[in-house]
This record gives structure tokens, sequence and C-alpha cells, in this order.
């Protein structure tokens, strides 16, 4: 049979097209839009994105964290995690967080000597850096290794005796000791160096708390 004409509609194209029986296109009517305008707040494809990811994240099950009992497994993790540690190092001698990250993590599993080890290896490298002696001495001071600590802050004054924050903090851990006397001499070998302002008011705080000042 000939090929009937197209429609003179061209909203029934598709239908003309695909050989669709008209009873099937009647309903399909140009749709009118009645507001051009933008909307108010357009939204990106990057905001789309970002709130995909979101939603993803909040919906995705945390991993089921695994506790290792076996004493051979757990000496195995231990080898294989201080090698990626030590590899890491290898690679970036001067990145100061890998250190504190690998002491620190010796230090939670009870091997203070090896994280001991590893703050002073961390300090050859750069003892400049407050961090290291403050983490340091931060984890001697937590697990109550009091004559370490008090080591740590000895030697760190020694070498940078103008970094306040460590006269400070080893001022405080003898006065929390009860150790009023050590603390007074960190303030006064302090005040030798003739910090600023903030440091001499550090002091006499001290003393007032002593009642030193009615003295």
């Amino acid at each position: 049979p000939p090929t009937p004409p197209p429609p003179s509609n061209p909203q029934l194209g598709y239908c003309y097209l695909a050989r669709r029986p008209h009873h099937a296109c009647a309903k399909m009517k140009k749709v009118q839009v009645k507001n051009r305008a933008p909307a108010p707040i357009q939204i990106t494809a990057e905001q789309i994105l970002r709130e995909a990811r979101d939603r993803q994240l909040e919906t995705q099950a945390p991993a089921p964290k695994r506790t290792i009992t076996d004493p051979e497994e757990l000496k195995e993790v231990r080898i294989r995690k201080r090698k990626e540690f030590e590899d890491a190092i290898r690679r970036q001698r001067h990145v100061v967080g890998t250190w504190l990250k690998y002491a620190t993590w010796e230090g939670e599993n009870g091997e203070f000597e090896r994280a001991r080890s590893i703050f002073e290896r961390a300090i050859d490298v750069d003892y400049r850096n407050t961090s290291l002696w403050l983490r340091y001495a931060t984890m001697e001071m937590e697990n109550e290794f009091v004559n370490h600590a008090r080591n740590v802050w000895d030697r760190a004054v020694s070498l940078l005796p103008r970094v306040d924050q460590l006269w400070y903090k080893y001022a405080y851990m003898e006065e929390m000791l009860g150790n009023v006397a050590g603390a007074r001499q960190v303030f006064s070998r302090w005040m030798e160096w003739e910090p600023d302002d903030n440091g001499w008011v550090s002091y006499i705080k001290f003393e007032g708390r002593q009642g030193g000042l009615q003295k």
C-alpha cells in the first residue's frame, strides 16, 4: 500500500516515523511552559555531584573492625605495619607527620621503647620541630613516665630556649606533680632568657597560686 503523507502536526512526527497508530499518539499535546524565567537558585553540576557523593557516604555502612586475637597473627600485622612506616620514612625522611604517626602507633600498642627510639630518630632529623618535643613529652606524661618526661622537657628547653611553650609545659607539669620547687626552678631558668610579657605573667600567676607574692 502507498505510504501515507506525514502528518501536518509536528508533535505527531514521532508517531509517523515509528508507524504507530494515530490513536496511540492522540494524547500527545504541546506542553506550554508558563514561566520561562530562570530559577532563582541555580544548581551547578558540581553541586549535584557533591550532594550525590555525600548521600553515598551517609548510606555506606562503616567497615567492620577486625579484632586480632592470635599472637602470631598480631605479630605479623605489626611487622607489616612497621615496614610500611619505615618505607614511608625512607621515601620522605623530613616529613615529621610520618614520624609522629609511627611513634604514636608504637606507644598506643605499649611499645614505649620503640616509640622513644622513633622520637629520637625524628629529633636527629629535625630537632627544631616543636611538635616532636611536645608529642614526645606528652606520651611520657600520659603513661606516667615522669622521669622520662622530665628528661624530654629539659632537653627541649635547652635546645630551644626561645620557645616559650616548652618552658610553660615543663613548669606546668612540675606544678601539677606538686613539685613546687622544681616548677619555680624551671621558671627561674626561663626568665634568664628574658621572655616576653606572657612569660613573666605566667611566672607571676604561678607565684600567686603558691602564695609567693605575699612573702
